[in-house]
Formats: C-alpha cells, structure tokens, sequence
C-alpha cells in the first residue's frame, strides 16, 4: 500500500485509481482466479460449496464463468457460523481461510435481525481497509491535520474501529466519541477539539442540528464543521437532506459507505442540491456485480443499471466473502462523471427486505423520505411507516406517521397534506392515510433508523 504525500493531489493512489477499465477488468480477473482458488483451497465451506456446484478453480477463465458460482447471503452466513460453532467450538473454522494465529481483528454487523455476521481479518487485509478509507477521505478533501469526529457506533460495528484506524492511516486525526454516551457527550467533544469533519447517520445529522440549540444555546452550524460525511444509512444522496444537513452544519455533505470490509465508495459532489452517485473507490479489492432480487439472474453493469448488490473480495485472506448478496439494491452509472473523479458510480436504491408492494407498486423508504425533504421545513422529514403484517405486500392505504416543522400552523396542515398527496402519487404512485405528529415526537436514532413498525391493526 502506497502512502500519498503531496496534499495538492487528488488521488490518494493515482497508480490505481487512474487505471483504465480494461486494466481494472484484467487485474481484477487475475485476483478473482487466485482468490477462488485460494477460497477453496483453504475453506471448507467454499470448498463444499464449489464441489457441489461442480466447479473447480481451474473453471474460472471469464467473469462470465463466476456468475455460476452460488450466491451467499446474511442467513446462509449465519447458518455457516452456528454450524462451525456446534462442530468445532468456534463460528469462523468452515468459512474463514487463514489460520487462526493469522486473525487480527473480527468486527460484526450489529446484529439487529439475529446473531451478527462476523468478519474476520489478517494484518493484510486491515491494511487493505485502511487504504480504502484513505482514498475516500482524500478525495473529499481530508489531509493530515485535520480533525474528525466519529459519532457512530464503536463497539465491534464495522464503522467503528475499522473506520478510526483508517483515518488514522491517512494521516488525519480522529476523535472516536461514539454515540453510546448520547447527543451530549457528541456536542462536548465538538466543543473540545474543534473538528473539521463529523462522521455521523444523517437522521443523526438532523437530530444535531434540531438539538444543538437547546443543548449548546448556538445553532449547529457555529460547531465548526466544514465537512459532515453520512454513514450507517440510506439518505446521503436524498437533495433535501443534504441541503438541510450543509445549511444546518455550514458543511459540505459527502455521502459514503465502507466499513471493515472490501466495499467502500464516496459520493464527488460538493453542491448538496446535487447527487451523482458514490464512486466505487475499491474496485481492485472487491468485485461487484448486480442481480435481479428475485431470480438472481445476472445483469450488465451498464449505464443506470439497478439490481441487487452482489459482492466478492479480492486479495483477502481472513474471512473472504464470494459472491456476497447484501441485500442492498443499487443503480451503476458507468459513464465518466463531471467531477472529473475516475471509477464506477452507485447509488443505494434500498434494502430488498425493505421493500413494500402496494398494488403491485414497488415502494421503499428512501423514496418516502426524499419526497418528505422536498417539504421541509413544513415537516421535520422523521416519519414511520405503520404496517398491521410484515411486508413486503401492504393493503392499501399505506399508513404513514409524518412529523409536521415546528413553525407550522395547525390551519396549514390539510393544504399540505393535499401537495404531499399529490406529490407522492405523482413520483410513487401511493396515495396514503396520513398522521400528522408534533414535531420531536419520533425518536432520533444514531444508528440505523427503522421506517417500519410492525403493529398489527393500525385502524384508519
């Protein structure tokens, strides 16, 4: 890993960051070979899997050629991990590839649906993990010298420690606050070391923004942030979000995903009011493919492509996911972009066990809430969705719980109701039973925010 020095550059690695497409595709190809042979040379569960589907390493000549190769996703890892703890006393023997004494680091999801994935890391790969960090930071602007903030959940969460060692790496200085000591504790720590950068969920952005002042007796934008990156969330590419958080903060709003794993992107654009998509800034570590959610048939990454997120890691030794489905549902721009920045772009649609059916319209929270922004500050954009059964289908009408702005009047609320009408039936083709609540009344998550209640009859 190269380490860039000259903070005029744009690139933290122009070597790999510059490289043409067809020199991507082929060092990509290249690792891809030895790393499904290495996958079933050293796991046991690759191996199985592989020898089931009748594909031997050597079989691999083509990207075409992968796509054979049997999907993964969150259940069948969890599956795997049980099973290795029942037949050898520990969750990574099946699926993990270097020896034990070689594991560095294991960081998880959050484990909110069950028991956590867990990733497992060798030296090699935690420095591919910095690397990767790096180059988002640098794009965005980050050099050594700079402060930031790290408002997300540290624990063993992958945008965790993951996420402060990277920092770290490129040379900028972090302040890991979490927020498990809450809003507070957030808010002295920005006191106390003037930060140029928080890293935060952007319903966790807001949140600040609406507190700072009772909190702190100053608006948010006197913390002096000049940059707010979103993270943990969908959100970060939604225009009325990003034009509250960088009026709300006086920063610029990047949008970026990426935690202790291969997958990380950042989004180009310093104008909140525009959004195209995240660069993908570790396409020599991870390869990405889509999917149709349903069949799993492969689809072309062309131009405004959207399918399921399908990923494969690339030169890793620890616990190497191959042919990962995440359940994210993304859209890929291949053109070049405007910004003049290198690299595929995408953009995080929503989460495939998100997704409601009504009428045979495909709905998912994010596109809710982008709708919601276009009105803010008549409403605060905090909503819940209200379901009587689990979804994905909803008898209509949908029920949504919408907090109105606080300087709106009660008179006003049936004229705005009749444009967000309107305007949802327009864009999503829905036309659902609104519950107008106070302003605050929802809560705030640092986290993820769930749109979702389950509460069986609703009533209308």
């Amino acid at each position: 890993m190269m380490a860039a020095q000259d903070p005029q550059r744009r690139l933290w690695n122009e070597r790999v960051e510059l490289m043409s497409h067809d020199e991507m595709r082929a060092l990509q190809l290249s690792r891809l070979q030895r790393q499904v042979a290495y996958n079933h040379a050293h796991s046991p569960y690759y191996r199985e899997r592989l020898d089931a589907a009748g594909i031997a390493p050597r079989d691999i000549s083509s990207f075409d050629d992968f796509t054979h190769v049997p999907l993964m996703d969150k259940v069948e890892h969890r599956r795997v991990q049980e099973e290795s703890l029942v037949r050898h006393g520990t969750p990574f023997a099946l699926l993990a590839c270097a020896p034990r004494e070689k594991i560095v680091r294991v960081s998880a999801t959050s484990g909110t649906t069950g028991m956590p994935t867990l990733y497992t890391l060798t030296a090699h790969d935690v420095a591919v993990v910095n690397e990767m960090h790096a180059r988002k930071y640098w794009r965005a602007g980050i050099r050594p010298g700079h402060v930031m903030v790290q408002a997300l959940s540290l624990s063993m969460f992958t945008g965790g420690l993951p996420l402060s060692q990277g920092i770290q790496h490129l040379g900028a200085c972090v302040v890991p606050v979490g927020i498990e000591g809450g809003t507070q504790r957030v808010l002295d720590f920005a006191h106390l070391t003037r930060p140029d950068a928080l890293i935060a969920t952007p319903s966790f952005g807001q949140y600040l923004i609406e507190q700072c002042p009772t909190l702190t007796g100053k608006p948010a934008n006197e913390l002096g942030f000049r940059w707010f990156f979103c993270a943990g969330e969908p959100g970060g590419g939604n225009p009325g979000l990003r034009r509250l958080l960088a009026d709300g903060f006086d920063a610029k709003v990047f949008d970026h995903t990426g935690g202790g794993h291969a997958f990380h992107g950042i989004s180009c654009d310093e104008s909140p009011d525009e959004y195209k998509g995240m660069h993908f800034t570790s396409e020599d570590h991870c390869l990405l493919e889509l999917v149709d959610p349903h069949t799993h048939a492969p689809i072309a990454l062309a131009e405004g492509a959207v399918g399921e997120m399908v990923f494969t890691f690339l030169d890793w030794e620890g616990g190497p996911f191959m042919r990962y489905a995440l359940g994210d549902l993304i859209q890929v721009w291949t053109k070049p972009c405007s910004c003049g920045m290198p690299g595929l772009r995408f953009k995080i649609v929503g989460r495939t066990d998100d997704m409601l059916i009504i009428k045979g319209v495909n709905l998912y929270p994010e596109a809710i809430r982008q709708v919601l922004m276009g009105f803010a500050p008549r409403v605060t954009g905090s909503f819940r969705i209200r379901l009587r059964e689990p979804g994905p289908k909803v008898v209509p009408p949908l029920h949504l719980r919408i907090e109105h702005g606080p300087d709106l009047a009660q008179a006003d609320l049936p004229e705005l109701e009749a444009q967000l009408q309107t305007r949802m039936r327009s864009e999503l083709r829905v036309a659902p039973l609104i519950e107008w609540l106070a302003p605050g009344i929802l809560p705030r998550e640092a986290h993820k925010t769930k749109f979702i209640e389950i509460v069986g009859d609703v009533g209308h």
